[in-house]
């Protein structure tokens, strides 16, 4: 048997290693959306919660504004819909990287088992 692993091995490897990377990246990001999430979940519940003459303030850019509090809802619901969608595209993609992972690792297998043959 050689010891010197072919050229397609090599490319199979490097694919492999690539797509552990882009799924790390994927977890981090889904993280960080998850986590964007559940805080402007517990920020629209509180919004809700307050009275209709609540005064409330926004952060636009370095500045806090006096907002009303149906826009503000408004625009939390819309955060929380639009982070939803983005965690349903990472998910989607966590999915497909995942498949693609098992898959080099089952073709690298194979390739290697063929070899030792």
């Amino acid at each position: 048997m050689s010891t010197q692993i072919p050229p397609q091995i090599q490319n199979q490897l490097a694919q492999l290693q690539q797509v552990q990377q882009q799924a790390q990246s994927l977890a981090m990001q889904k993280a960080q959306m998850e986590s964007l999430q559940k805080e402007s979940e517990r920020a629209l519940e509180e919004l809700e919660n307050l009275s209709e003459d609540a005064v409330i303030y926004r952060t636009v850019g370095e500045l806090q504004i006096k907002a009303n509090k149906e826009e503000t809802v408004g625009k939390m619901k819309e955060k929380v819909e639009t982070l939803t969608l983005r965690l349903q595209s990472v998910s989607r993609q966590e999915e497909r990287i995942s498949k693609r992972f098992t898959q080099l690792q089952e073709q690298i297998e194979q390739a290697m088992g063929n070899q030792a043959e």
